[in-house]
């Protein structure tokens, strides 16, 4: 009987971390599989895809799709607006919001419960499109590259979940720096600010995705000015020409990035472009992602929970 017995305990780690492992498989399978079969359509050829079939393997190789998207200049320069935009929007999101963070964590500055009350209802309220566009209107920010910035300076989110980071720091480093003569932007930018890096590379990275993958606001407030055009809007009106029906939508690509109508009905298929848009677009993100990973899940949950 206790042969049976020590058998049964020898067994069940074996067949736990067997069925274990192959739901993990599996989970990572099915978690894959959207971004490869992508990729695999985004090499294959347009004409070919119509025909189905394509699963994480290429069935007619091409590199026409992509050519089909850099073909135009407008895109180079583009990318560049978005590079730009991207890396600008996060710097300066960061330390104001860390600062303001900073600010409302103080238990002596008075007013940080009703301004924090005043953020967490733009949470929940907005004044809606219109009020909003007469607003960036009013500010003279239509057709201007501030307009990428300005209005995205602070978000009430990342405003709440890096100030309970900060309430978690011991409060005696900040009186210690207090004793020492330091003030209080002194403390903020050599004690705080370092020892936020988790929960700051957690919310750079949601900035980021956010000011890359952005371009409603290009179609509403810069859509005149090509060369405030970003990626995102780019690829957005390529992918809409793709879409049309008949022949106008190749034509319109192919007038746009120099293709006679021939190449372009070759190439210009929905879901080809649609998978090489994606690509193009997602590649960036996904280069900057490992580097911000190891603070991802350390930044995220302490900054959301305050014991």
């Amino acid at each position: 009987m206790k042969a049976n017995t020590r058998t049964t305990f020898r067994l069940e780690p074996a067949v736990f971390h067997t069925v274990n492992s192959i739901l993990l498989i599996f989970l990572v399978m099915v978690t894959l599989y959207p971004f490869l079969n992508t990729i695999a359509v985004s090499f294959n050829d347009g004409n070919d895809t119509i025909r189905g079939g394509i699963y994480l393997w290429p069935r007619v190789w091409t590199l026409k799709n992509y050519n089909a998207i850099f073909a135009s200049g407008t895109v180079y320069h583009a990318f560049m607006i978005s590079v730009a935009r991207t890396v600008l929007a996060t710097i300066l999101n960061i330390f104001l919001t860390t600062m303001l963070a900073y600010a409302l964590s103080r238990k002596e500055y008075l007013f940080r419960k009703p301004i924090t009350v005043i953020y967490v209802l733009t949470m929940y309220f907005n004044a809606g499109l219109i009020p909003t566009y007469f607003l960036i209107k009013d500010l003279g920010l239509l057709n201007s590259f501030w307009v990428y910035i300005l209005p995205s300076l602070v978000s009430a989110f990342n405003l709440i979940v890096i100030r309970t980071y900060i309430q978690t720091l011991p409060e005696s480093m900040v009186e210690s720096a207090k004793i020492d003569g330091a003030s209080d932007f002194r403390i903020f930018l050599q004690i705080v600010f370092p020892l936020c890096k988790p929960v700051l590379a957690t919310i750079a990275l949601f900035v980021a995705v956010g000011a890359w993958n952005s371009w409603f606001d290009t179609f509403l407030y810069a859509s005149s000015k090509q060369n405030l055009s970003t990626l995102q809007y780019e690829l957005t009106k390529l992918l809409a020409s793709t879409l049309n029906t008949g022949g106008s939508g190749n034509a319109s690509l192919a007038n746009g990035a120099g293709m006679n109508k021939d190449m372009a009905s070759a190439v210009v298929t929905p879901l080809s472009i649609r998978a090489a848009i994606t690509i193009v677009a997602s590649v960036p993100i996904l280069l900057v992602y490992p580097f911000l990973q190891k603070y991802f899940v350390v930044g995220l949950n302490v900054g959301s929970v305050k014991e």
